[in-house]
């Protein structure tokens, strides 16, 4: 009992609230995503920067970001899912602080980058939390909380910026965070750990309270235990390497970094980013981009939730195609408002309509189903190197895409660089046509063999697949 005490004993939770905080750390990342766009338009005026400068200051935390998802893949299992979120949130708040005091460019690049690392080690530890918590009924529902409290709060980020848009002040922007980040640390005393990482310690008692917590009075403790340990058992005698990966789980690795750069590559963190620059770029006010920003920020929110009642219902490749599909549709219409409606208000509203549509579909398609499908999409054997892999990848495209945008911006205007996004969003919806298999409701051997049939593979079977045929 000492153990459960020093963990925090699961009974001293709602099970709603377990998957509530569990996925606030969500929060962290949509907040200092967002915030940086209003925070620039200060920032460009106090400090004078340029372009690259603006790339530096917003590109910053997703390099810090990569670093922390590596790290994090290592950290999970030494020290447990919730000792390496509350590790993230400790790294993001130090790195927060700093940028409040910073007092030069430097300074704040690499306070950003710090607070990065925190970043990194939640995002990419937070989804398999939840999964390990999640009845298998209700899993994409339960990951896609992750994708809700990144759009609150972007929406907060922006909320925030507008309200502070009269005093100018970009360091209370960045430190408004330093809020959620206090109340995951609090919660983060009273949310158990995964069943999985107290079972794989012999820590059978406290792992039984969670999965009572977790999966409600009605769960099967005895079967879920039973299952757990088959499965560690099996993780013992199999140790995925770098060579399984790109080996005989290529197929598999080639749909995750579909799924990751694409979603990148949509251009959704440069719209996220720097929302308010491209608002003023059509010649609104700051205040009033900063205040469209935030009514975009309620509409992401507003999209995820539908997201998280159909996302088990209608499947994983709809959704996707449906996204790509608005998207493009919505992307492209943006260019030609910009180039076609010359009045400053009526293209503000037009450009907002637009960015609104396109949001919502990105949020109805690869938002939060990316994050899930990284999961489901590698075999047991990889899956621990899969994610991190894929998740390393994610967060290098969000610091490609946040990194070029004000470049892309300067030179292409904002309706090229909107047209560039539109072809790469068909580009990407081809791909997975071409590549991604449905996951929803399916085993792991079936989505396996589904994605080898469409690539061609047979040989250097997994043993997944190898057995399912002996079996056939």
């Amino acid at each position: 009992m000492e153990a459960a005490s020093r963990e925090g004993s699961p009974r001293q939770i709602n099970r709603g609230l377990l998957y509530l905080f569990g996925a606030l750390g969500g929060i962290l990342f949509g907040y200092d995503i967002g915030v940086v766009g209003g925070a620039l338009l200060f920032l460009e005026k106090d400090w004078h920067l340029h372009d690259v400068n603006q790339s530096l200051v917003g590109s910053a935390l997703a390099a810090g970001a990569m670093v922390g998802a590596f790290a994090a893949s290592r950290l999970i299992e030494r020290s447990g899912r919730r000792r390496t979120i509350m590790f993230g949130t400790v790294i993001f708040g130090l790195g927060t602080l700093g940028c409040v005091l910073s007092t030069g460019l430097d300074l704040l690049v690499a306070l950003r980058f710090i607070a990065g690392i925190g970043i990194g080690l939640t995002s990419a530890t937070i989804p398999a939390y939840l999964d390990e918590l999640a009845p298998a009924r209700s899993r994409g529902a339960l990951a896609s909380l992750n994708q809700l409290m990144i759009a609150s709060g972007s929406t907060l980020a922006f909320v925030v910026d507008w309200a502070l848009s009269g005093s100018g002040s970009w360091r209370l922007m960045f430190g408004v965070a330093l809020a959620p980040a206090l109340i995951l640390l609090v919660a983060l005393q009273v949310l158990p750990e995964t069943p999985r990482w107290l079972l794989q310690r012999g820590r059978e008692v406290e792992a039984r309270a969670v999965i009572r917590a977790a999966q409600g009075k009605d769960a099967d403790v005895d079967a879920e235990v039973e299952a757990i340990n088959e499965v560690i058992q099996l993780d013992s005698e199999q140790h995925g390497t770098l060579r399984d990966l790109i080996g005989w789980a290529r197929p598999a690795l080639v749909v995750a970094l579909i799924l990751v750069i694409g979603q990148q590559f949509c251009g959704v963190n440069a719209v996220a980013v720097y929302a308010p620059t491209m608002f003023k770029d059509v010649g609104l006010s700051t205040s009033n981009s900063l205040l469209d920003s935030a009514w975009i920020g309620i509409a992401k929110v507003i999209f995820v939730v539908i997201t998280i009642f159909v996302v088990d219902r209608w499947g994983r490749r709809p959704l996707l195609f449906l996204g790509s599909i608005g998207m493009t549709v919505f992307l492209v219409a943006t260019g030609v408002v910009v180039l076609t409606i010359h009045s400053t208000s009526a293209s503000g509203i037009a450009a907002m309509i637009c960015i609104i549509g396109y949001l919502a579909t990105y949020e109805l398609g690869w938002g939060a189903l990316v994050w899930v499908m990284i999961g489901e999409v590698f075999p047991l054997k990889v899956r621990g190197i899969g994610v991190g892999v894929s998740s390393t990848v994610l967060w290098a495209g969000t610091f490609a895409i946040t990194f070029l945008f004000p470049v892309m911006n300067t030179n292409l205007h904002l309706w090229g660089a909107v047209f560039v996004f539109a072809a790469l969003c068909l580009i990407f919806l081809a791909l997975v046509a071409r590549f991604v298999p449905e996951t929803s409701g399916r085993s792991l051997e079936q989505v396996e063999t589904e994605m080898r049939g469409r690539m061609g593979v047979e040989n250097d079977q997994s043993p997944a697949v190898a057995a399912t045929n002996v079996h056939q």
